[in-house]
């Protein structure tokens, strides 16, 4: 029997789980409220461990310098980024609670490597369009 097939009944058995504990919390039963989130994390999990294979299959069979090379760079806008961004003494609140200056440095460094791929996004794009126009 395929993965497919194993994959497909697995997902059957769950979606008709699924459609009982949803019926059982709209009849009224609150305690099925937590039996569905258990569900919910077992689906997620089962997910994330086939993502995971597979992307790890398709890595062993692919280019792997390649990608090794994309997600060094990917890291290192993110050290940039971070290097960039210096401690905030400005306090910020939310939900009447101060965000750290731990919180606030990871959240411009987010900000500005955002700021960073936008800017190389909009870059290749010019740079495709002007290589197209110059090939023809």
């Amino acid at each position: 029997m395929g993965l497919h097939k194993i994959l497909k009944y697995i997902g059957l058995a769950l979606g008709i789980i699924g459609i009982i504990l949803a019926i059982m919390i709209a009849s009224g039963n609150e305690g099925m409220i937590d039996s569905m989130l258990y569900v919910s994390y077992a689906v997620l999990a089962i997910i994330l461990v086939l993502v995971l294979i597979y992307v790890l299959k398709g890595l062993a069979s692919g280019n792997l310098k390649k990608t090794l090379i994309s997600i060094g760079a990917f890291l290192a806008i993110f050290i940039v980024a971070y290097a960039l961004t210096g401690g905030d003494t400005m306090a910020y609140e939310y939900n009447d609670k101060l965000a750290t200056e731990g919180e606030s440095h990871l959240v411009g460094t987010g900000l500005v490597a955002f700021y960073i791929f936008a800017i190389l996004a909009v870059l290749s794009m010019v740079y495709a369009g002007v290589t197209k126009m110059m090939n023809r």
